[in-house]
């Protein structure tokens, strides 16, 4: 990165990405720049099919890039090899997304836990660590409980807490209210909020559609097209 750029934990150049469909090429994103700083919050607005989940996928080393490149502190990680996309994406990233993705056969706790063990705390550091995160979303006599036991609202704080595992500099989320009524969305936006404003803050890019929640964030990114149409702070 040169020194201009410095200033940006996240950065992504003339970044293009398409998918085959068929004998068709579909293309999704068409040269996006991007410019992200740590600690921030970025509220990322389009309408369907502009490409906001294909953008937050290859922020989230999910998938790789067609042709540009990402850097994040420092790590053009849109050239990591298989591997070690996994692991930074592992130690590094927290996703959260619309659907819950819980494993219906483990506990709260355990799927908490589960990205942990990748990690390098140990099994009673994990559980600790998990119990607090539970504790913290408002779900620690919920433990034992299993994700069909829980209300939506319920299993999305799981997945914040579970995002929160491996303590990432960065979270990605993917219409974190998307599924939920206002009153408990309002709930999850306040977990956001806390984390966004506590000391050494987590960089947050939250997909939404709703532009009350786009208000919250501190910059405001449109995409139109799998251009940045008219992004302001």
């Amino acid at each position: 990165m040169t020194e201009e750029n410095s200033k940006y934990f996240l950065e992504a150049s003339d970044v293009h990405k398409s998918y085959r469909m068929g004998k068709k090429t579909i293309q999704v994103l068409n040269g996006i720049n991007l410019q992200v700083k740590k600690g921030s919050w970025t509220a990322l607005l389009g309408a369907s099919g502009s490409g906001k989940t294909t953008l937050l996928n290859l922020l989230g080393t999910l998938e790789q890039p067609d042709k540009g490149r990402i850097v994040c502190d420092s790590i053009e990680y849109s050239k990591l090899g298989s591997r070690q996309a996994n692991r930074f994406r592992n130690e590094r990233v927290g996703f959260i997304f619309q659907a819950y993705h819980m494993l219906p056969e483990l506990n709260l706790l355990e799927n908490v836990s589960l990205p942990g063990m990748l990690g390098r705390l140990t099994h009673g550091g994990l559980v600790e660590k998990a119990e607090a995160l539970l504790e913290r979303v408002g779900l620690k006599d919920r433990l034992k409980h299993h994700p069909a036991e829980l209300s939506g609202g319920e299993q999305q704080r799981a997945a914040i807490a579970r995002a929160l595992i491996n303590s990432p500099d960065m979270i990605l989320a993917d219409e974190p209210t998307g599924n939920l009524d206002s009153k408990t969305g309002a709930g999850i936006l306040q977990i956001f909020q806390e984390l966004h404003s506590e000391q050494n803050g987590r960089t947050i890019i939250m997909i939404t559609h709703d532009h009350k929640i786009a208000a919250l964030a501190d910059s405001v990114v449109h995409l139109q097209d799998g251009v940045i149409a008219a992004p302001r702070q």
